[in-house]
């Protein structure tokens, strides 16, 4: 199969995805040619994005973040949720300390939080 070569190539198909994306609908069928072309450069496109524009896995304190901001959590009202100290609950969010493995799991059970991403 093809490869895309460069960023230049990549903006150019990544525009055309963009364009099939409003023209193929749920419902258009398999063998529509939009859907076929969309279908493979969409494959090209995120094998490209995979190699050159990696996700990295988040860390604890942007999904400390994320979860306060859902559940509209004061650093305080997080701190006495989990049953640790505000102080450390900004640890947290610094970066600068890890939560212990007790603290993981109520981390896990009360904020619903992959206990990989918390340990990671």
């Amino acid at each position: 199969m093809a490869k895309i070569k460069d960023d230049g190539q990549y903006q150019v198909l990544l525009k055309r995805v963009e364009t099939l994306m409003e023209t193929v609908q749920e419902d258009t069928p398999s063998s529509n040619p939009d859907f076929i072309e969309l279908d493979l450069l969409a494959d090209l496109v995120e094998e490209y994005e995979m190699e050159h524009y990696p996700v990295g896995q988040p860390d604890l304190s942007d999904i400390l973040k994320l979860r306060m901001y859902e559940m509209q959590l004061t650093q305080k009202s997080l701190a006495e949720l989990l049953g640790v100290s505000a102080p450390r609950i900004s640890e947290y969010l610094r970066g600068k300390a890890k939560p212990t493995f007790p603290i993981a799991r109520i981390m896990h059970h009360k904020l619903q939080i992959d206990g990989n991403l918390i340990l990671a």
